[in-house]
């Protein structure tokens, strides 16, 4: 039985991938009903803080992973206790904390962009003076889809910015000249082997992943460097499972990383049909103690995020015999939510 933490999508692709594989899923999440525990053999309904419904969940699964990387590291470390827990709590903490990822990151060779850490608002204005202006302040927790950030301009700016950020422990960034931006997924066996599935370029729409073009067009040798240092990081941080790390590629050419997450990515998602193994399988592979599959691209692809309403074209989109459709059950369509995907052969 694979034990998944975490009951949104990913969890949902994983589970299903993890069948093919003969294997059951079982999902341990604190919201009732989730896309994840539709699909999944079991469902452990509980918030991460419940030891005794860990402890259950712990003795119904053979390994445990995640599915999204905010699961706290506390949960983690109580099922490590009794159970392969993949990735470890370790990796997950460095993926949680800002400050700390760029720290990893920057060991492990990548550059990254210049940071100010931030615990006041005259540490903002501070940063202004250092990295220049204008700076991109961001929670170092819980932060994604361009939520937890704010772009300061003037030390004016700074006492709002500091508030809107709920006085939260954050950094600033200095801003990056970038042509555009493109993430590596990388996949570790429990033996130390390593897989990487090739950069792939990523288009964002208001902060929010909106096309992926796997492979990424015209990457050179930049793309083989992303793919070098992605695997050292995951094996850096001894992860078993899934890294994916994502970057920006300057207008002179240089790789500049931007943030990790120990887990399946959106930008992953058109291995479902053009790579010989998915990233989903991947990880059930690697999470249950399989050896990898293949990372080979069938056919150059394109993915696109189904957001809110979008989803209800899914009539039209299934019009077009080259689309393949993947929703994900989701009964609320908001505005930016991610519902669902389509991959298509370029």
């Amino acid at each position: 039985m694979l034990g998944i933490l975490g009951g949104g999508q990913l969890g949902r692709m994983t589970a299903l991938a993890a069948a093919k594989l003969g294997y059951r899923a079982h999902v341990f999440a604190p919201e009732s009903p989730c896309p994840a525990g539709e699909v999944a053999w079991a469902t452990t309904v509980a918030e991460y803080d419940d030891a005794v419904a860990l402890q259950r969940f712990s003795d119904a699964v053979d390994a445990v992973t995640v599915e999204f990387e905010n699961v706290p590291e506390a949960a983690l470390r109580q099922l490590a206790q009794t159970r392969p827990t993949r990735p470890n709590a370790a990796a997950l903490a460095a993926a949680q904390d800002r400050l700390v990822e760029k720290a990893f990151l920057a060991d492990v060779g990548f550059e990254t962009a210049p940071i100010h850490q931030v615990d006041s608002a005259d540490d903002i204005v501070a940063a202004l003076t250092t990295l220049g202006r204008p700076v991109i302040v961001k929670t170092r927790r819980f932060g994604y889809d361009g939520k937890g950030q704010v772009r300061v301009e003037s030390p004016a700016e700074a006492e709002a910015a500091w508030a809107a950020l709920g006085k939260a422990p954050s950094i600033a960034e200095g801003l990056i000249d970038f042509a555009r931006e493109v993430s590596v997924i990388a996949a570790r066996d429990v033996d130390g082997r390593v897989a990487c599935y090739p950069a792939v370029e990523n288009i964002h729409e208001n902060h929010i992943l909106r096309t992926t073009l796997a492979p990424a067009p015209d990457m050179g040798a930049l793309a083989g460097e992303a793919e070098r240092l992605t695997a050292a990081a995951i094996a850096r941080l001894d992860l078993t499972g899934l890294l994916a790390i994502e970057m920006f590629v300057t207008r002179d050419g240089r790789l500049i990383a931007n943030e990790m997450a120990p887990r399946p990515h959106n930008s992953g998602h058109w291995t479902m049909d053009f790579a010989a193994t998915s990233q989903f399988e991947q990880l059930a592979r690697a999470v249950m103690g399989l050896p990898l599959g293949d990372v080979a691209v069938l056919r150059p692809a394109m993915m696109r995020n189904l957001l809110g309403d979008e989803a209800n074209t899914w009539p039209a989109l299934l019009a077009d015999p080259g689309v393949r459709l993947h929703l994900y059950g989701k009964r609320e369509a908001r505005p930016g939510r991610k519902m669902g995907h389509w991959n298509k052969a370029l």
